[in-house]
């Protein structure tokens, strides 16, 4: 963006027409509004790609937290049956499956949160600026 503001001449060495500025501006204009769509779609992809890990970190926590009540229903059972030996191994298990389920929940939840907004930040950012120069550069023109 920076050779908007730069007043070039035209081809017979005076300044450049109208036509010639308009010409300039749409063919800048056309580029960065291509870059700006490139810039914004890296940005959801990788966003996207956050938000997937996430879910399926999630997805995994809750299969495990799955798991882990059937270890503990199975660990009643054989309380109910009085082997102790057998159930208080059933109730490690399923206290440790809770523990992997509810770290990989807070690992998944982190990883979405980070997803979250999905709106394209560093594009948003790179069209203010693109902004700033374009009207300083429209300012600076009319000073002329």
């Amino acid at each position: 963006m920076a050779d908007v503001a730069n007043v070039r001449t035209s081809r017979n060495g005076s300044e450049p027409s109208t036509a010639e500025l308009v010409q300039r501006a749409a063919e800048q204009v056309s580029r960065l509004v291509r870059d700006e769509l490139a810039l914004a779609r890296a940005e959801l992809t990788e966003k996207g790609r956050r938000a997937g890990i996430g879910v399926g970190l999630l997805a995994g926590g809750g299969a495990l937290a799955f798991f882990g009540l059937g270890a503990l229903i199975t660990a009643a059972i054989l309380l109910l049956a009085l082997v102790l030996p057998a159930w208080a191994a059933a109730l490690i298990v399923a206290a440790a499956l809770f523990l992997v389920a509810g770290v990989l929940a807070l690992i998944g939840k982190r990883q979405v949160g980070q997803a979250i907004p999905p709106v394209p930040q560093a594009t948003v950012h790179s069209l203010r600026a693109d902004v700033d120069v374009l009207s300083a550069a429209v300012r600076d023109r009319g000073r002329v």
